[in-house]
């Protein structure tokens, strides 16, 4: 058992059960009877959801009318082709005997996610079709012995009957539920709604009441500062305020919702960072706008949480955190993915008037996830209803420094030559969704993060443990930060960033660091981090790490890509992921370097490559720097026309090439050069999936895909040309099967190369095109591809 581990979280969970009770609300105080009166009064006689019945036909009609409730339809259409997944209670246990969390959730995110298609369906239809599938639903979720999640329920209790919690999908789920009971009505049989109505008291309405009125301990979440406490409210309250009959009952849920939801508030930093990371801001902060609009409707705008005044650094957090490229940092539980969702973004733009570019109007699609979600997006709410005045920004401007969670986000000035931003971390090791790396940092060129923090791990029984720091994701091995002494970084509030300087202007942002405190190593005398950003030119980021011990010991940091890499003669890195690519120079002082790769394999989305630079030599004192500038010269003087890197002279750069081996540079054959494309498809099933970079034109024109081809053996591989308008959707026509038509296919001998040549033509919407070579699924085929080229058509 490692001790160390196991203490720190014994001292954590004290701290947040102290925190809870001297700073944070309590649910023993019980609510205000004043307010609860008053809250009372504004309420409607008989309880209400969001959205309109299904029998406001005039508001339904017109929502069917729309392309986004075609597809929902269509949708549920094909649900009620397909029978509803089992869920036997084996599969809830299966958590408890080995850890994982995926199986499970799978199939109930299968079953509970149909409710919500089902029943917007049948709203937009009112033909009763859907009911029955609707109904069937129903009954089987409440059938299930507990609606907590396995990986929440450790102990069973919720499981074998001995108690009942709320968790974030209990929560979500009774919202639905209720949601669903209040749109359709009295569509459902009454059998139906009582048995609805009865679970949703029984599993989440009535333990909750006793949590807030003192009958029972609360759940833990009521009192705590991360994403869990504003979900669960948001789904407690939502579904109180649908089926509780008195206006005093849900008053009191209101209150208490107003009451709680300031401990989540209490989670951000003063500047309003989100420790949890983008993903969590999503989620929590997501909910909480789900929270404050269902309470500011219920109450005719008496209620409105947004009005707070703690709310509006939280609420810039999703714009504020932006590198750019739409990119963010993968900090914490995070995808390397995550984007601002976009309802958030609308609602607290409009909100709050930040004139944020692109959040003015939602997307005809947005907003269809939970049926509480649709019915406050798909009908007038107060952020669409507000009055804006704010100019549209221009962005979030050069820099964003959260100076109370010591995080710099660094970007180019607009218009200018730079393609680099950058995201900077200080902190410490004890956040919210918590990785070790103090230190870390992202590099984003043009809209791709090269240089990266990658983000969360799969959830397994291990991510919330004591073992959670055996993950590389989640320890700072993962993480372009220092390995001292031989050490990785510990765990806990005291290990911290200290910062030393800062100094910003228009060229360049500086950012020192003292990381010494991350490290449990008595030798370590000084450790300081520096990073300095500079706008000047293409962009760059230079990294210092500067050392002492009282004794000689070891040192390195590391660079961490999710892409490919190549040491160059002169000892500098390229570093590239699909169509960016990063030359890193490093200088040392104190000992020579090496460089040692190590490909990190968790159960995650991302398998990143890890790059440590490591002196060679146990060190008293010493200096690493790394300079990251974006890398210039890779366009081969143009010879593949649109393509970049068409002869494969440099690796995958700018080519997304298949995992399943189906396609892969090689040096085993070239027309030029040293490098060709190769193609090995023996398989009957799937077909090779190779794709180049974009590469923008502009309107209608006529072109010509060229290049040579080596036939090892067979026949079958496609020339495919993508095409695409501004926003990125697709112009290819498609057959009843969706499948788009290649512009040519290959042949030729086997054993020598061929040229090949094919003409196409772009529509006048095309914005960019993408070469896509396709090895038919029928095709048994092994050959090699090289000099490939696009350019324009001479008539």
């Amino acid at each position: 058992m490692n001790t160390p581990l196991v203490l720190f979280y014994l001292v954590l969970l004290l701290s947040v059960l102290l925190t809870s009770a001297t700073s944070a609300e309590s649910a023993e105080e019980g609510l205000d009877a004043d307010r609860v009166a008053e809250v009372a009064a504004m309420l409607p006689e008989r309880p209400a959801g969001l959205g309109r019945p299904i029998t406001d036909r005039a508001a339904w009609d017109a929502l069917a009318a729309k392309d986004a409730y075609q597809q929902v339809i269509a949708r549920a259409e094909k649900l009620l082709s397909e029978p509803l997944p089992e869920q036997p209670d084996d599969l809830y246990l299966d958590f408890s005997r080995t850890g994982n969390r995926t199986r499970w959730q799978k199939v109930s995110g299968q079953r509970r996610g149909r409710l919500t298609p089902l029943v917007l369906a049948e709203c937009a239809e009112n033909k009763g079709r859907f009911l029955a599938a609707i109904e069937e639903v129903v009954q089987a979720l409440c059938a299930e012995r507990t609606w907590v999640m396995p990986a929440h329920d450790r102990k069973l209790t919720n499981f074998n009957g001995e108690t009942t919690d709320i968790d974030l999908a209990s929560s979500a789920l009774a919202w639905n539920l209720a949601t669903a009971d209040y749109l359709l009505g009295d569509k459902l049989g009454a059998a139906t709604r009582e048995l609805l109505r009865s679970n949703v008291s029984r599993r989440v309405l009535a333990p909750y009441r006793d949590m807030f009125t003192g009958a029972r301990g609360p759940n833990w979440w009521m009192k705590t500062t991360n994403n869990w406490n504003a979900v669960c409210l948001a789904g407690v309250t939502g579904a109180g305020l649908v089926e509780l009959e008195t206006r005093e009952q849900r008053a009191e849920f209101v209150v208490a919702a107003g009451k709680y939801s300031r401990n989540f508030l209490a989670g951000f930093t003063s500047d309003g960072y989100c420790s949890e990371g983008l993903g969590y801001w999503n989620y929590g902060f997501g909910h909480y706008v789900l929270l404050a609009e269902t309470i500011y409707q219920a109450t005719g705008g008496g209620v409105d949480l947004f009005e707070l005044p703690e709310v509006r650094a939280p609420a810039s957090f999703g714009a504020r955190i932006q590198i750019i490229g739409g990119v963010s940092p993968a900090f914490a539980d995070c995808s390397v993915n995550a984007k601002p969702a976009t309802t958030t973004m609308y609602y607290v733009n409009r909100r709050l008037d930040l004139g944020l570019p692109g959040y003015e109007e939602l997307p005809p699609n947005a907003g269809l996830g939970s049926l509480p979600e649709a019915m406050i997006f798909s009908f007038p709410n107060s952020a669409s209803e507000a009055e804006t005045t704010a100019a549209e920004s221009e962005g979030p401007g050069l820099r964003t420094w959260f100076d109370q969670a010591g995080i710099l986000i660094g970007r180019p000035a607009p218009g200018s030559a730079s393609r680099l931003g950058v995201a900077l971390k200080g902190g410490n090791n004890a956040e919210h969704h918590n990785h070790n790396d103090v230190g870390s940092y992202v590099v984003v060129s043009g809209e791709r993060a090269v240089l990266l923090d990658p983000g969360s791990e799969v959830y397994t029984a291990r991510t919330f443990s004591s073992r959670r720091y055996e993950s590389k994701l989640l320890n700072s091995y993962g993480h372009p930060v220092p390995v001292v002494a031989g050490k990785l970084q510990r765990t806990g509030r005291e290990a911290r960033a200290e910062v030393l300087r800062t100094e910003f202007t228009d060229e360049a942002d500086t950012l020192q660091l003292d990381i010494k405190s991350a490290y449990d190593v008595p030798e370590l005398k000084t450790l300081e981090r520096t990073f300095v950003y500079s706008r000047q030119g293409a962009g760059s980021l230079t990294v210092t790490d500067r050392v002492e011990f009282d004794s000689p010991q070891s040192f390195e940091t590391a660079l961490i890509t999710d892409g490919a890499w190549r040491q160059m003669e002169d000892g500098s890195l390229t570093v590239y992921d699909f169509d960016e690519a990063l030359r890193v120079d490093i200088e040392t002082e104190g000992s020579e370097f090496t460089i040692e790769a190590d490909e990190i394999h968790e159960e995650a989305h991302a398998q990143p490559t890890r790059l440590a630079i490591k002196l060679v030599a146990p060190v008293t004192s010493a200096s690493i720097t790394v300079s990251i500038t974006p890398l210039e010269g890779l366009e081969d003087e143009g010879v593949g026309g649109l393509l970049r890197n068409a002869g494969f002279e440099h690796g995958s750069w700018c080519w997304s090439l298949p995992s399943n081996g189906l396609g892969e540079v090689s040096e085993e054959q070239a027309a030029t050069g040293s490098a060709s494309l190769k193609i090995t498809d023996h398989d009957k099933q799937r077909g090779s999936n190779i794709s180049s970079a974009l590469m923008p034109v502009e309107g209608a024109g006529a072109f010509v895909l060229s290049g040579k081809v080596f036939h090892v053996s067979g026949e079958g591989v496609g020339m495919y040309v993508k095409l695409f308008d501004a926003e990125g959707n697709p112009l290819n026509p498609t057959d009843e099967r969706g499948w788009i038509a290649p512009v040519g296919s290959l042949s030729g001998a086997a054993g020598q190369w061929e040229p090949f040549e094919f003409r196409f033509e772009t529509p006048h919407e095309t914005a960019s095109i993408q070469l896509w070579i396709h090895s038919f699924t029928s095709a048994d085929v092994e050959a090699y591809l090289d000099d490939l080229r696009i350019i324009k058509a001479e008539d």
